[in-house]
């Protein structure tokens, strides 16, 4: 073949070779591909340190953190619920399938290759939890033959199976059904002897299982970092990464941290020596106010005042770690939506706080009687009427009265648990702390009541002793 014809042959194979090297690199990267679709989709856990309806709406750290990168990328986000760990591993591999996980998930050596794990924004420890009461348990040998649980496809559950290897009387069970939140109420309860979860888990729980606490570490602090696909375009992995060294430089990470975890939820009764001292020192400025705002929305006055203890001790600058604040503890939008615009303001708080209380049993159905209906409205301006809503049809489903009160608050601590949450609209919620602030409340109204029932057509200026003198010797007895 001369040189001419072999030049002429290779022209098209030339050409061919070309347009798929074009094409490839013409092929849009991962992050561009995201940004064509204009949604950021996340898969996540139902769970309290990830993602969960609140009192106001979407909220855990997992959320916070996903809806400041999909700003950051300007686009929209959508959450997705997975029943399982597996699950998201599953989902992640899959076509169209969620961009990322951020889910609680540690970098797992094991997924290498299936899995890229972006920089860590936090480290957790592996522990070992009991029951106070039983014996502590303080190394492996202990947990012999004792019924232990962790939660199937974690890196916990990998980490049982290798000190299994050296420990062949360590036996243990991986649950796919439970999450976290069920395995501290099963400790809690009596009904497993050991759970192993990491520290955050516990942190965020402990308040609810007062009786579950830390046998010894597992081992080192493990890195907890945001899940993506397999694969050579690390395009959104740098992303990711870039996002999580901002908010590490700005400090936002660290504030998350810190709302999230660096406090504990206090839901015990406030001991009723301090609620009476706070009766002569702190309600004599307000209660002028409280009657004000409950003769305009045709309230009893102490009920406000009980709501208002529960919510900030009667401290006027009271702020939460989510950044509600006052009084009554209102957050921005619905200080907006009851015209409240000074929240540190007493008046406009407990006015503010009265108008929601109202138009939160305005929601309810009309046949709750009172007065179920106001401890309905209790619990619904603190965990939000789609979470009650979920109890009351659990409670119907249960063949119990959904109007009734007392049979409503023994379903919302069901909230809590994924084997009924996962059958409601609204999904997890901490059933138990609207029990509690019902609860509460109900009791320092009782004794407002009690005390103040004398005096009750003669309201106090705010600079004068609190009425019923000796309140301190004069509580009921029992309280």
């Amino acid at each position: 073949m001369s040189k001419r014809r072999l030049h002429h042959a290779a022209v098209p194979v030339l050409a061919l070779l070309c347009s798929v090297l074009l094409a490839a690199c013409e092929q849009p990267s991962r992050l561009e591909q995201l940004r064509e679709e204009g949604t950021l989709r996340v898969v996540t856990r139902n769970t309290p340190t990830t993602y969960y309806q609140g009192r106001h709406g979407d909220t855990g750290l997992e959320y916070e953190l996903s809806k400041r990168f999909a700003d950051r990328l300007e686009l929209d986000l959508t959450m997705i619920t997975s029943p399982t760990l597996e699950n998201i591993y599953n989902q992640l591999a899959q076509d169209k399938g969620p961009h990322l996980a951020a889910a609680g998930l540690t970098a797992n050596p094991a997924r290498a290759g299936q899995i890229q794990f972006a920089e860590p924004y936090l480290q957790v420890t592996p522990q070992v939890v009991y029951r106070r009461g039983n014996r502590q348990p303080r190394g492996i040998e202990d947990l012999y033959d004792r019924r232990i649980m962790v939660l199937r496809g974690s890196s916990l559950a990998d980490q049982l199976r290798e000190l299994q290897t050296e420990h062949p009387q360590l036996a243990f069970e991986e649950s796919d059904n439970l999450e976290v939140v069920d395995l501290l109420r099963m400790v809690n309860d009596g009904e497993l002897d050991f759970a192993v979860v990491y520290s955050n888990e516990l942190i965020v729980n402990q308040a609810f299982y007062p009786a579950v606490h830390v046998g010894f570490d597992l081992g080192p602090t493990q890195p907890m970092a945001w899940a993506l696909p397999g694969g050579e375009d690390d395009s959104l992995l740098l992303e990711v990464n870039k996002f999580f060294d901002s908010i590490r430089a700005d400090g936002t990470l660290d504030q998350l941290l810190e709302r999230f975890y660096g406090h504990a939820d206090v839901l015990d009764y406030v001991g009723a020596r301090a609620f009476a001292r706070h009766m002569q020192q702190r309600l004599p400025r307000f209660e002028k106010m409280f009657r004000q705002a409950g003769d305009q929305q045709g309230l009893d006055w102490r009920l406000l005042a009980a709501m208002a203890y529960q919510e900030s001790l009667w401290d006027v600058d009271a702020r939460s770690p989510t950044g509600v604040r006052g009084l009554m503890m209102l957050t921005l939008p619905t200080a907006k939506f009851v015209g409240v615009t000074n929240r540190v303001d007493p008046a406009q708080s407990i006015a503010g706080g009265a108008r929601y209380l109202i138009w939160v049993r305005d929601q309810l159905p009309t046949d709750i009687p009172e007065p179920d209906r106001t401890w309905f409205a209790l619990a619904a301006y603190n965990v939000g009427i789609g979470h009650l809503d979920d109890a009351r049809i659990l409670t119907r489903n249960n063949g119990r009265d959904p109007n009734r009160w007392i049979d409503v608050k023994d379903h919302l601590p069901l909230l809590s648990k994924k084997q009924w949450y996962s059958q409601t609209r609204y999904g997890y919620a901490r059933g138990g702390e609207p029990v509690h602030y019902v609860q509460n409340i109900r009791r320092y109204y009782e004794i407002l009541t009690w005390v103040t029932q004398p005096q009750s057509e003669t309201p106090q200026m705010p600079d004068e002793q609190y009425h019923a003198p000796g309140i301190l010797e004069q509580l009921p007895q029992g309280i």
